[in-house]
């Protein structure tokens, strides 16, 4: 079965199981001279390739981003079952040959999904958003802890504020764009309204639950977000797919 999200960025299968660990000590387990790895990660984008596999774009904790074949993953009895949707924490299981930008999934467990966000239409639009700045502004293997303690935490922000209040997706989007812009190190001066510049002010001194508290809609700081997806678009050179969508809700 297949989940239809609100843009056609990230799509993938959805299974009922959850994959199993197949290797009880997969560090010490390789294959042709492929070191095993098992990293803590969160999935970024997958393509289809082939007839019945998938090309995965997934954020490490120790190793950045890397991107892997997942071989079978789209059949309905995938050892990867769910774990391979949208901004999904899994432990990955993989193998990572030398001078090779491909690495080759093994299997995935599910630490945390993001199931549950996916009700909503606007917070389906969020999740996008946040997926692709992170796939478009990160480097190939390069760790980043720093972006990927950022990513979960707004992802916490939005599974416990978002349940109770709708508007949560603003300051989570917000938050985010801005911290994205910082750590991946073109933050220039902000040319926004006085207003906008306060809460950015804040928003850089404070973790996003200890924010103070405010009426947010799609306006408040929307000249600052709209700012920085201008940034981020220059910077990357294309144009963001799910900014003009976030736009519209």
């Amino acid at each position: 079965m297949y989940l239809r999200y609100p843009s056609d960025w990230c799509q993938g299968a959805v299974a009922a199981a959850i994959p199993s660990l197949r290797y009880a000590n997969l560090e010490n387990y390789s294959v042709a001279g492929m070191p095993a790895r098992t990293s803590e990660a969160l999935v970024l984008r997958t393509y289809p390739f082939g007839e019945a596999d998938l090309i995965v774009s997934f954020f490490t904790r120790d190793q950045g981003k890397l991107r892997g074949v997942a071989k079978r993953a789209r059949r309905p009895k995938s050892s990867f079952g769910a774990g391979l949707e949208r901004l999904s924490l899994v432990r990955m299981h993989y193998f990572q040959r030398e001078n090779r930008e491909l690495t080759t999934l093994d299997s995935c467990e599910i630490v945390r999904s993001q199931f549950a966000l996916m009700a909503s239409y606007e917070m389906g639009v969020a999740l996008d958003y946040l997926a692709e700045v992170t796939d478009e502004l990160l480097p190939h293997a390069e760790p980043n802890e720093r972006f990927f303690r950022l990513l979960a935490a707004v992802l916490d922000y939005l599974r416990d504020a978002g349940a109770r209040n709708g508007s949560a997706i603003w300051p989570a989007v917000l938050y985010f764009s801005l911290w994205a812009v910082r750590l991946s190190g073109f933050l220039p001066a902000l040319r926004v309204q006085p207003g906008s510049i306060e809460i950015a002010q804040e928003m850089l001194e404070k973790p996003i639950r200890e924010l103070s508290p405010r009426e947010w809609t799609r306006r408040t700081a929307g000249d600052l977000r709209q700012f920085l997806n201008r940034i981020i678009e220059e910077h990357i050179e294309k144009r963001l797919h799910c900014a003009p969508m976030l736009e519209t809700l």
